[in-house]
Formats: C-alpha cells, structure tokens, sequence
C-alpha cells in the first residue's frame, strides 16, 4: 500500500471507500455526535494549550478570522477561506494586512462581534493586554506582528515589521480562534464563550465534555447536528474496542493505529479509518540546560543511537515517515528529500556504526557498561508517547546510558518540558501548520516557550527570517532546506519520525474529510458534519 495519506483507508473486508462528496447525501439536522477523547484537556483555552486535547473538542466553539478549508484534506495558502472576515489585502508594501469583517456576528452569551475583540486577541498574544493569558506557548508566531489597528467597527489591519507572505496561514490555523474582549483569560479555561456553531455545556475531569448546537449562528442553517458528547476514557484499548462495538460514531483524531485498524476491520467492517499524515513528529528532547546533558557531546551520542527504521517497523509496520524539522513529502510541502536525508548525522542506515561512534565518546567521558550514566526518560502518559518511550529506553541501553521511565498526565506535561523540569524526554511535536514560520519560530527560535531543549543559534535564527519574507516557493524551499539540515547537525531535537494515524468514523457519519497534513485543523468540519439517519 502507498504511504501518501491521500488514499482513504476504509475498514472493510471488501475494499477502500472513497469519500463521497456531501452534497449526494441529504443533510438531515438533528442526532448528537458521541465521541471518545483520550484524556482530560489542560483547558478549554485554545491559545493557553498546545495540543490536540483541546484543540479537537474545543474548536467548534470559536471562529477564526479566516480558515482553512475544511472540505479540502490538505491545508495550504490555496485552502485559505473567509470565516469571521469576509476578505482580506494587502497594502503595496506587503506589511499591512486588512479583513473586512461580519457584520450580525454574535457571541454565544448574545454580545456583538466587532472589530475591537480581534484587536483584543492579539493584544493578549501580543502582551499588550491589562488581561494576561497563563500560558502564552505561540506568543513568537507574532514575532513580525507590530500590532491591530482598528479602522472601523467592521474593519482591521495588522501592521506587520517586514513583509511576511505566510502570515494569513497562521491567522487560519486552529490555534488562531478570535477571542471576546468581554470574557477573561480565566473564564475561557473553564466556560469558554466565542462565535461558533457549538456552544459549550461543561467540561467534567475523568468523566465527558459536553457541547451543544448554537442556534443563532451566523452560517445559516449550520451546524446539522444538536451537539457533540465526548466520553473520556484513558485506555486506548479500551476506548478502540468502545468504538468497534459501536458504543461512539467517532474515534479521537488519529489515535488509532495500524495494527487497530485490523482490529476494527474484524469488529466493525461498516466502519471507515483515515490514515494520513498528522504534522506530529517524535523527537528526542534533551534539556541542554541541567548537568550533564549541557555537555554537547552527549547529547549527540544520544542521537547517534538511534535506529529509526525500528521505530517505524515495531510501530508503524513501516507506514511512518523519516524527515527532519519540516513535514516530509509526499504531504509536506517544504520537507528534505530523502538522498539529503540520508547525509544527515544519524539518519543513514549504518545504525552500529553510528552506535559505536557514540560509545566512544560515552566511554571517553566516563560512561561504560558498567558505570552507565543514569537517566530518567519522561514523556506523556497517552500511548503515542509511552510506546516509543520504552523503545528510546531500550535503544540508549546500547550507549551505556541507563534509563528509567517517567510518566506524566496531560493536564501536566506541556508545563513540565516548557519551565525545563526534566532530564531526557521522548516528546511529539504537533505543527498547526505545514508551514516553516510556524515551526521554526515555535519549535527552535532561542526564547520561544516551545523552545523545550533551549536549543540557540542566533546565524540560524538570521536565515529564519530571511525565508519568511520570501514569496517565491523554490527560492524559500531552498534557504528551509538549509536551515532544516542545520538543525539536524546541531542535534537541536534530534527527529525520530513523522507519524500517521488514523481516525476513525462510523458509517453513518457524514462529511468527514481526514485532515492530511496536520491533525490540529480541519476539526471546525463539525458544523458541515451530520449522521445518516
């Protein structure tokens, strides 16, 4: 089977089934959606979190000023569609960005939209704000961002510093919801209020979150259905088996494996699972700031044993992908290929020979069979990170490095990596968007919150923003190429490989189009969602 996420995988002993478009279906409003979730989300505050918890339940709750199309699997600048703006330009200078907004948009506890909350958004984001966001983990997307300018009650412009062509994908991401200037930071953890076509009911620790449909929203005759019902349940075993035996119409966004799916295929053969590209990658993070690990030549023995095409094999039977820092192809767009690939420290397929370089310099520092240096391995307690955590654990043991498992919840792990309150961890990197402004200043630029292994280099940094201002796509491509290589041989957060998932839906579940190159967008697709009654 090809490994382009293009396909659609449907879990049936006949044969793959394609997606059909909506409109060959009559839509028919009404039904609760029923799905499980896989653990408790820190928040319901989108911009406070950087993960998928909260970012598939919640995200229905707001709107963006403009989003990626949610009908179209792939999310690129082409994808790129109205939501709260109507339209958008730029001035001749390519600095300042205008959105004509709704007019009649109403916030779910009936207030009126207007221009000054998406002033108020990035005012907060910005850190220009009375009101402080907790948590601020995308503040450096803003970077480039001097600020909003209000024009009129149905108008804004953000005045940029430099010209940046990528930004309107940021601002369509799922990660960039309009937020009420009426409504505190804190409200919105816990009782969130925005625009969109599902108001929230509540939100039970361990047990469910409950949204209902908003019947006064501003896309007429949307969303189909009465609500959504997520159940939490811990155990992914569990939770696959729930769903076999129909007890959802719907899994978590990619949380089902390859291997599950046969297992759903044998239980649920009506069902359908999507396989595709996640944007995720898991990566070795190594805290560069705490003895001895601030020693680079550990830090790059630990690299250097690492056997990726077992990863791949034990977990993937081969479906996941190599890549550096960018999404690889065939779905991501700016993602080295793989002859450059191989030339990479680490990445080529002499596995012992690299492991022997690696005790070598262990050795030399120490380290050996019997005295092995002592670690703990910490990583999130949900089954994509612990599976290949105990892998990481087995395969340090080749570099006299002993290692100890770490567990730890959700609600607490993104905190944890962010203040550096750890030694090694085996950590997923979610990019909310396939694009390198988004990853590189999120994910590697010095004083980014994201920046988990405090990694710093400030000539890299140079050529991260000379590609953002970049508009020609080959020319770009080739300053990230250089960038992304860069990274790899600086053993910034050294990459293990680029995940698939699949998720899964019930046959009587309609419109569901798979996000293909990131599984933090496209999940506003609720509102054009409905169950085939």
């Amino acid at each position: 089977m090809k490994k382009s996420s293009m396909a659609v995988l449907a879990v049936s002993a006949a044969a793959a089934a394609v997606i059909v478009p909506t409109a060959a279906f009559a839509q028919k409003p009404g039904g609760i959606l029923k799905v499980y979730h896989r653990g408790n989300p820190p928040s319901a505050s989108i911009h406070e979190e950087a993960t998928t918890s909260t970012i598939m339940p919640f995200a229905v709750v707001f709107n963006n000023l403009v989003e990626f199309d949610p009908k179209k699997p792939l999310n690129t600048i082409d994808t790129v569609i109205p939501d709260l703006a109507t339209e958008w330009k730029w001035d001749d200078g390519k600095t300042n960005l205008t959105f004509t907004l709704r007019e009649g948009v109403k916030w779910h506890d009936g207030k009126p939209f207007t221009a000054e909350d998406v002033k108020c958004t990035w005012d907060l984001l910005l850190g220009n704000s009375k009101q402080r966001l907790r948590k601020n983990p995308r503040s450096i997307w803003y970077h480039n961002l001097k600020g909003v300018t209000v024009d009129s009650p149905t108008s804004v412009t953000f005045n940029l510093e430099s010209p940046q062509p990528a930004f309107v994908m940021l601002l369509a991401s799922g990660y960039s919801p309009v937020y009420p200037c009426h409504v505190s930071p804190k409200d919105q953890r816990t009782n969130p209020i925005g625009t969109g076509p599902f108001k929230f009911v509540s939100l039970k620790r361990n047990e469910s979150i409950t949204l209902t449909k908003n019947p006064d929203y501003f896309k007429k005759g949307l969303p189909y259905l009465d609500g959504i019902e997520y159940k939490i349940i811990k155990s992914r075993s569990t939770r696959v088996l729930a769903f076999a035996a129909g007890e959802f119409d719907m899994t978590f966004v990619t949380d089902v494996t390859v291997a599950l799916m046969r297992d759903i295929a044998a239980k649920a053969p009506t069902a359908q699972c999507h396989l595709v590209a996640t944007g995720v990658s898991t990566n070795l993070i190594v805290n560069s700031t705490a003895a001895p690990f601030d020693n680079p030549d550990i830090r790059t023995a630990m690299a250097l044993t690492l056997d990726r095409q077992a990863y791949i094999d034990i977990m993937s039977e081969g479906k996941f992908n190599k890549g550096g820092a960018m999404l690889p192809p065939p779905e991501g767009r700016w993602g080295l290929p793989e002859e450059e690939l191989a030339k990479l420290p680490g990445f080529g397929s002499d596995v012992e020979a690299n492991r022997a370089k690696a005790r070598e310099i262990m050795e030399k520092l120490g380290y050996t069979k019997d005295m092995p240096l002592k670690v703990k391995v910490s990583t999130r307690n949900i089954a994509i990170y612990r599976d290949p955590a105990v892998i990481l654990i087995d395969q340090l043991k080749a570099i006299n490095v002993e290692a100890e498992l770490e567990v730890i919840e959700t609600s607490q792990w993104h905190a944890k990596v962010a203040r550096k309150d750890y030694q090694v961890g085996l950590n997923l990197t979610g990019v909310g968007v396939d694009d390198p402004d988004v990853n590189f200043f999120e994910n590697y630029w010095c004083t980014s919150q994201r920046n988990y292994t405090k990694y710093c280099n400030k000539d890299l940094e140079k050529l991260m923003v000379k590609q953002s201002m970049i508009a020609d796509y080959e020319e770009r491509r080739k300053v990230v190429w250089e960038i992304d290589k860069q990274l790899q041989f600086d053993v910034a957060r050294p990459l293990i490989f680029h995940r698939r998932g699949a998720t899964c839906n019930q046959a009587h579940v309609k419109g569901f189009v798979a996000p293909e190159n990131s599984s933090y967008n496209g999940w506003r697709q609720f509102e054009n969602m409905w169950i085939e009654k």
